[in-house]
């Protein structure tokens, strides 16, 4: 179980991210055409897995827009950014923001990846959404990175994340 904070309070989640050098548990997530995809479907790509709690707050929005630039160049890459956010307000969010680069998932039908990632938010008033992290996966979905951000509001280290995919 992590142990982060919510404007300086602490809170919890459902456990710990997968170890480097581990494989990544797959997951079902829905697309914002309402496809189900898991790992499969980006085989033979470097993934970031973007984990934000919503697409909904200015600290997710300017990650996602900054990702999204970041993996422009880089043709083996795949940024998914994973919340609970419903694949229409994803959608929506991405066509408002210019974000062409970002795949957006949602947990719409099965909410296992938060337990499985060790991601989901267990008390406070964020309870039942997913915390702010980053998981990177090389080509064969080795875990090659993880962050787990220590404050909900802060950023994680973007260049550390990119450079595990260099």
């Amino acid at each position: 179980m992590a142990k982060i904070t919510f404007k300086g309070n602490p809170i919890n989640t459902s456990g710990d991210l997968p170890a480097v050098g581990s494989n990544a548990p797959d997951f079902v997530l829905t697309t914002d055409s309402l496809e189900d995809v898991g790992l499969a479907r980006y085989k033979g790509k470097k993934k970031i897995l973007n984990i934000v709690p919503s697409l909904d707050t200015g600290v997710c929005a300017a990650r996602a827009r900054r990702v999204d630039k970041d993996v422009a160049s880089h043709d083996d890459v795949v940024c998914l950014t994973v919340s609970d956010d419903l694949p229409f307000a994803s959608s929506r969010f991405c066509k408002a923001e210019g974000v062409s680069n970002v795949i957006t998932l949602s947990e719409l039908r099965d909410r296992e990846f938060g337990s499985a990632y060790g991601v989901r938010i267990v008390d406070g008033p964020l309870a039942g959404l997913l915390s702010r992290a980053v998981v990177v996966l090389d080509e064969n979905n080795t875990v090659v990175y993880t962050e787990q951000v220590p404050e909900i509001a802060q950023e994680p280290d973007y260049d550390a994340a990119l450079k595990a995919v260099s």
